[in-house]
């Protein structure tokens, strides 16, 4: 098994000295100006122009790590210190996950969101490393710890990420413990891991992937966006049984992560994709098409699986950022930072 950590910063520990590698930003200034002009508020948060203008610890963490691949500290700051002061309001050291501009007060949910918690810390530990920052290293270790320690579960054999720390549990559902695959964002495990020594990075690697490979829900054989873990691994009750807009990040995230198995990734890539080269929504049940996502944020995703499998170039409508809503622009930054940082050849 190949994992390489998809980051600009790397460390090379040698006699104990720490040497840094060529710095240079992977997400253009342009694009990155493009994108902070439209999802960046003046007050730091990243607003989801596609859910009610909310904002969410997911969106923060997202641009974190594009102000961190654009290598833009003031950027970062700014986006950093919304996150602090609005969000981690929770006892446990994990952020709140919902914001609202309309509401008082404006997190109308408490309760974590374990991505956003993972890309956060992820963001701060990379950041930290590279700028020389202590805070933002002490409170990335401080944020891996509490993600260990709440939202890091062994049940039935498995080492399990839960969605959040209230409602997914074997205690809180009947098919609990219910998980959700996309959030097993491999690229930061070895980071969270310098900043929060402990085998169980490395265990929720070894074992997503393996539960990743094993979801082959329906004719298409793919993940479900949420998945009960009480018995054997299958589409959560409650949820509709969809390779939906969760899990269309899987491949993105296995790619970043330098995962690199024919098999897997071919499959996904047949599964979600449409004639035209659009994304798909899946129902499992059938394997029918709900909806097919035309955007080029959506749509790079398979343009990255064709260049990991095959060095296929892509296309101009990839290549060219322009930022459309957050979600779909913002899988399209983290796809083309990836392929300047470890495809050049298929730009």
């Amino acid at each position: 098994m190949k994992w390489l950590v998809a980051f600009v910063f790397l460390l090379a520990i040698s006699g104990g000295a720490v040497q840094a590698q060529e710095v240079r930003a992977v997400v253009s200034e342009d694009a990155w100006t493009q994108y902070k002009a439209r999802f960046l508020d003046p007050s730091g948060r990243i607003v989801d122009d596609g859910n009610d203008n909310i904002s969410h610890s997911e969106g923060q963490g997202y641009g974190l790590l594009l102000a961190f691949l654009a290598d833009n500290p003031a950027d970062f700051e700014q986006i950093w210190s919304f996150t602090r002061r609005e969000l981690l309001l929770r006892d446990d050291g994990l952020a709140a996950w919902k914001w609202s501009p309309v509401d008082t007060p404006h997190v109308v949910d408490i309760n974590n969101a374990t991505d956003g918690d993972i890309l956060i810390a992820y963001a701060l530990a990379l950041a930290g490393e590279r700028w020389g920052r202590s805070d933002y290293l002490s409170t990335a270790s401080a944020m891996a710890k509490a993600i260990l320690d709440n939202a890091v579960v062994e049940y039935g054999g498995r080492t399990l990420l839960t969605p959040g720390v209230s409602g997914f549990s074997a205690s809180d559902r009947a098919d609990g413990p219910v998980i959700n695959p996309s959030y097993w964002i491999f690229e930061a495990f070895p980071v969270l891991n310098r900043v929060a020594p402990s085998p169980k990075w490395q265990t929720l690697s070894e074992e997503g992937e393996a539960m990743i490979e094993g979801l082959q829900f329906g004719p298409r054989k793919m993940p479900a966006d949420w998945v009960s873990a009480r018995t054997m691994l299958k589409p959560a009750a409650g949820f509709p049984a969809h390779f939906g807009y969760n899990a269309l990040r899987i491949p993105l995230y296995l790619a970043r992560a330098g995962y690199t198995d024919r098999e897997l990734l071919s499959r996904l890539a047949d599964g979600m994709g449409t004639p035209d080269g659009a994304i798909a929504i899946i129902d499992l049940d059938g394997g029918t098409v709900i909806k097919a996502l035309d955007d080029p944020g959506y749509r790079i995703v398979n343009h990255i699986l064709a260049c990991v499998l095959d060095g296929a170039k892509l296309p101009d409508t990839a290549r060219l950022f322009s930022p459309t809503q957050y979600y779909p622009s913002t899988l399209h930054l983290l796809g083309l930072s990836f392929v300047e940082q470890n495809h050049p050849e298929c730009l």
